[in-house]
């Protein structure tokens, strides 16, 4: 996922040299495929860093100004370049006209990659985000930023949305010394969602629909001339196929597993065949959109990005690998070796290593200032909690931008969920209802709160736009505040109910849980012989 650190993740599996990749997760929703009318991007940033929470100011802007090129994963400057006239406010990946983002890492041909292109795709994402009013005027940007300053990454997936529309934009760079880029842009359909998890999923598309789908003039040209398209060869040209060859079943099972999973649950009427993302040859990939059985709602969406294949023959929680307290967690690397053979772990959307994840709402039927909301949590969903942060605020919650990778702080949103989920991963079936019952508690109530907050906001707005900016933001500061310190009474409770393999009864009685028969059962046949009680002697707990 990740600028210059970034591994091109099939070669990285292929490799198995997964330690330092890094990966994420996107859902699109279409505005009549949610309950409410919302257009929604979810974006989980799989990398071990602690990424920044940003609020970037717009405002004028004189001739000749620049501005500094840098995302949100460090401080680092890669340079500056001509400022806009105009630029707009961004919290987060979210901006005052309700445009929003999200990537996920594709990798593509690495021939094509250059590495000294001014713009990382973090970069691009808050340039474009400062500029665009639209999300068509998004993937305008993309393409002429890049043009006029070069890429810097390698190839991506682009989810960008507005209160309207929704759309994925795959991208390359066109190789050392050429600063503009090959893209294609597809419109989601409104009544369908659609899924991507560090593969490409555009293959062939249409040229005459430009209400629906958009491209580079030379997407098809500078294919033939590269040598990876043969218009003589009677087939379609497809996107894929060109620019993100030899996707082969390990690259599936850890990419297109994830989209399998959402799409399984979005639509289980359509009941999805496991048979491509297992690797299995001859058979079809997923369609590029679903139309889900129900519209979704915005704690459905959350729902989702939690996922751990739980319920299908890869349920992560079940099975010896889960351990005796059926935990999804894995250690990285994803390949691993075992008696001279290689084998890989499952890989969900939710992932131990995420450095947030977040769920971007726009609404039409809302001013800008109240309709984009973007959902934030630090680190691993499933074991974290989400809190809205509107469009319009002109201050981020004081603990949701404290904190640095490299020293716990206990005023560090992040290191607080940090210390949750690293509390929760090995007791997984004791500690995970305690962290359930949590998120459910705290998110539930804000959800409930959300229309309240709204139609005030939006009154306030009618009459009076700052003093609205000034409620939503000490609306969004305080939740978020009260979730931060939510999650620290969670980690003590969880250090105090759950201590030294006993857990607290309601008196505070510690009692001795065990372990589940089943796994007891294959610790004894591993080793024949050496649990055997060899008298009834009154044993206890010596």
């Amino acid at each position: 996922m990740t600028g210059v650190r970034k591994v091109v993740l099939w070669v990285v599996v292929a490799t198995a040299a997964v330690g330092g990749a890094s990966a994420c997760t996107n859902i699109v929703v279409g505005r009549k495929a949610s309950r409410d009318g919302s257009v929604m991007i979810t974006y989980t940033s799989d990398i071990t860093i602690m990424p920044r929470l940003l609020r970037v100011a717009g405002g004028e802007h004189k001739a000749g100004e620049t501005v500094e090129v840098k995302g949100w994963e460090t401080d680092d400057v890669r340079g500056r370049i001509p400022q806009a006239s105009r630029t707009y406010s961004v919290v987060g990946l979210i901006n005052e006209h309700q445009v929003s983002m999200g990537e996920t890492t594709t990798g593509g041909r690495r021939e094509l990659r250059d590495r000294k292109g001014l713009l990382d795709y973090d970069a691009l994402m808050l340039l474009v985000l400062q500029r665009a009013k639209t999300a068509r005027e998004a993937i305008s940007l993309v393409d002429s930023l890049c043009r006029e300053h070069g890429y810097g990454s390698s190839a991506e997936t682009f989810s960008i949305a507005d209160k309207n529309e929704a759309w994925i934009m795959e991208l390359i760079n066109k190789g050392p010394g050429q600063k503009g880029i090959v893209w294609v842009a597809a419109r989601v359909p409104d009544d369908c969602v659609t899924a991507h998890a560090n593969m490409s999923r555009i293959t062939t598309f249409p040229l005459d629909d430009p209400e629906n789908w958009q491209y580079a003039p030379d997407v098809v040209s500078f294919a033939v001339e590269k040598g990876y398209y043969d218009p003589k060869s009677g087939k379609p040209f497809s996107y894929r196929d060109a620019y993100h060859p030899d996707h082969g079943p390990s690259a599936r099972r850890a990419c297109a597993g994830r989209v399998w999973s959402i799409y399984r649950r979005s639509a289980p009427s359509a009941n999805f065949s496991d048979a491509w993302f297992r690797g299995v040859e001859g058979v079809e990939d997923y369609p590029l959109f679903v139309k889900p059985d129900k519209p979704l709602a915005v704690h459905d969406v959350m729902g989702l990005m939690r996922d751990h294949f739980e319920g299908t023959p890869y349920d992560m929680t079940q099975g010896p690998d889960a351990g005796p307290f059926n935990s999804p967690f894995r250690l990285r690397p994803l390949v691993f070796h075992a008696d001279g053979k290689e084998y890989m772990w499952e890989r969900p959307i939710a992932a131990p290593h995420a450095g947030f994840t977040v769920l971007h709402q726009s609404r039409a039927s809302l001013p800008d200032a109240v309709g984009g909301v973007t959902w934030f949590t630090p680190d691993d969903a499933s074991t974290s909690c989400f809190t809205p942060l509107y469009c319009s605020i002109d201050a981020l919650p004081a603990s949701y931008v404290a904190g640095d990778y490299q020293k716990f702080s206990w005023q560090s949103a992040f290191w607080i969920m940090n210390l949750v989920s690293n509390l929760t991963y090995d007791r997984w079936s004791h500690v995970f209802p305690d962290v359930q019952a949590a998120q459910a508690k705290q998110e539930e109530a804000i959800l409930k709160m959300q229309p309240v907050i709204e139609e005030a906001a939006a009154k306030l707005v009618a009459t009076d736009p700052a003093l609205a900016r000034s409620f939503l933001t000490s609306y969004s500061t305080s939740t978020a505040e009260s979730v931060f310190r939510g999650w620290q009474t969670l980690a003590e409770t969880i250090l105090t109910r759950h201590i030294d393999g006993y857990v607290k009864d309601a008196d505070g009685d510690a009692h001795a849980t065990g372990y589940p028969e089943e796994w007891l059962r294959h610790i004894v046949k591993s080793r024949p012989g050496q649990f055997t009680v060899p008298a009834k002697i009154g044993l206890t707990d010596y």
